[in-house]
């Protein structure tokens, strides 16, 4: 038992009490926490001002584009005549083609056409050797002048056997068997007379005929090769004038295009080339198949050009312009012009005032027919605006801008574009230092 004041006492109350290293260690734990809060505090303000310093450099940099002037190139907004159509992907295809083929066999001798030529109907183009063809005509007309000569005498025996008949000499029967060779001759010599036809018609098949007005392709067999009847393509005969497009279009445009039909007979179609710029023929549409592809849910129409040009080629591709509706006061703006908000199609406008300051604002437009460079608008634009066709990103409702013409393709080769009233003035030539054929010294010392 430890009393009181006793060295065991003093023991157990030193043990109770925490050590000064201990209690030093968790201070600067604590410490150490506080720097930590203090800085992610200075971290997060400091992010907050760069924050607030951005936010006021893009308005003073707004502010700044707001006050000065845009440059952007604009053009005029036309009034003319132009077509409302439906575009679609061609094939040109020969109004009528004609594979040609032996109908007899034999030798194939010298042909009697140019590869590429045109050729009429009716025109000798190949002509089989006929001499097998002539001789079995011979033997025809042979075997008919034989049975011919049989049935005379058939015939005169049985008239003398009818009046020794009538006479009472011979039997009856006798006189119905001379009747009945009599009969025989007479259907050898209809079956004499339907070899001769067959004869001469394979003799008239070794002239080969072009069936059709066309221009005649390249030859596929050479002279002195044995020809096969119905088996052996000859050549390919195509007809150029007229020509025929086949294209074809969604099925929920077919019934605009036949109730156009059906109103006007008659709907215009262009042709143009691959590239859609140049247009090549013009002609009508005759007419649509009477199915809908289930496949591509598209039908096929059909149209026919002159081509008295022969600028179509058979299996050329084309871009089809199916004219439906010719607008004579179209307003034409070009496709670089429109743009797509979430309010729809807009045009941004220049409007000049009075002063000549010029400012930009959104138009909201209604579009028709967007094709390839121009567009053409229902509503919304008048003819002679000017709208912004290059710049456009750089453009807030209000802005002041500075409108310079934009450039215009050329019509034709070597024709100029159409003066357009807002273009710049051309820019002054640069100096060159130079004078009245003098140089000028203070320029060159600057």
């Amino acid at each position: 038992m430890a009393f009181e004041g006793t060295p065991e006492s003093h023991l157990s109350v030193d043990t109770a009490i925490e050590p000064p290293p201990a209690r030093k260690g968790k201070w600067i734990r604590i410490l150490v926490y506080l720097v930590l809060i203090c800085a992610l505090g200075f971290i997060v303000w400091r992010i907050h001002q760069n924050q607030l310093q951005t936010a006021a450099n893009s308005a003073a940099q707004a502010a700044a584009l707001m006050g000065r002037p845009v440059p952007v190139q604009v053009t005029a907004v036309e009034q003319k005549p132009m077509p409302i159509f439906l575009t679609a992907l061609g094939t040109v295809t020969p109004y009528m083609s004609v594979t040609v083929k032996a109908r007899v066999n034999g030798e194939l001798l010298p042909v009697k056409f140019t590869e590429g030529q045109q050729v009429k109907q009716g025109e000798t183009i190949m002509v089989i050797d006929p001499r097998p063809y002539k001789a079995a005509l011979d033997q025809a007309k042979g075997t008919l002048a034989h049975d011919e000569a049989l049935l005379k005498n058939a015939q005169a025996e049985y008239n003398r056997y009818k009046a020794l008949y009538d006479a009472g000499v011979v039997s009856k029967e006798t006189m119905e068997t001379d009747r009945a060779t009599q009969g025989q001759y007479e259907g050898a010599i209809e079956s004499d007379k339907a070899a001769i036809e067959t004869a001469q018609l394979q003799l008239n098949w070794c002239t080969i005929q072009s069936p059709i007005n066309g221009r005649i392709g390249l030859r596929l067999v050479d002279p002195g090769n044995i020809i096969t009847a119905n088996t052996t393509n000859l050549v390919i005969i195509n007809q150029f004038q007229p020509m025929s497009v086949y294209f074809t279009l969604p099925e929920n445009q077919l019934p605009q295009v036949l109730h156009k039909l059906a109103a006007e007979r008659r709907l215009p179609v262009d042709a143009y080339d691959r590239g859609d710029v140049q247009k090549l023929a013009s002609g009508l549409l005759l007419t649509a198949d009477n199915t809908i592809d289930t496949t591509t849910g598209t039908a096929k129409l059909k149209a026919v050009f002159d081509n008295k040009d022969n600028v179509l080629f058979p299996n050329q591709f084309v871009n089809i312009h199916l004219v439906l509706e010719d607008r004579p006061n179209a307003l034409v703006v070009p496709s670089a012009a429109i743009q797509t908000g979430l309010q729809g199609s807009f045009v941004w406008v220049v409007d000049t005032d009075a002063k000549g300051a010029a400012t930009s604002r959104i138009q909201p437009v209604k579009v028709a027919l967007a094709e390839g460079q121009m567009t053409i608008v229902d509503s919304g634009l008048q003819a002679g605006q000017k709208v912004v066709v290059d710049g456009a990103d750089r453009l807030r409702p209000g802005q002041i801008v500075t409108a310079n013409a934009a450039r215009q393709r050329t019509g034709q080769a070597g024709q100029a574009p159409a003066a357009n009233p807002f273009a710049a003035a051309p820019a002054p030539e640069a100096p060159t230092g130079k004078t009245n054929g003098k140089s000028n010294d203070k320029r060159e010392k600057q």
